[in-house]
């Protein structure tokens, strides 16, 4: 399982290294990318600290976010974190979340 996160860490960085020389990416878009990475780190650190999907989205609840849609995007965030069986580290996650939505943004250019 391991082997198959680097080998697809390996093409998204390609990929996305390949996409970024032809197009810029906003800055909003790298916010997004950031924002949403650290929110799936921290639901894999819950889930692997044994914390339960309810008592991760009632955390949710408590924090204060700064746009409208931040709260929602974090509550599908975590629950699609804790529907996956990976057990990879919080940063190894934030990296591949962060890869994956920079070249999906770039695609969409």
């Amino acid at each position: 399982m391991r082997n198959m996160m680097i080998a697809l860490s390996a093409v998204v960085l390609t990929g996305a290294a390949t996409c970024t020389e032809a197009r810029e990416i906003r800055a909003a878009d790298r916010y997004m990318c950031s924002w949403g990475a650290g929110t799936a780190a921290k639901a894999q650190e819950l889930k692997l600290s044994g914390v339960s999907l309810y008592a991760a989205r009632q955390k949710i609840q408590t924090y204060k976010f700064s746009k409208g849609w931040m709260r929602m995007m974090a509550l599908g965030i975590t629950e699609q974190t804790y529907d996956s069986a990976s057990k990879a580290k919080p940063a190894v996650v934030r990296e591949t979340f962060y890869d994956g939505c920079i070249h999906y943004r770039l695609a969409q250019k």
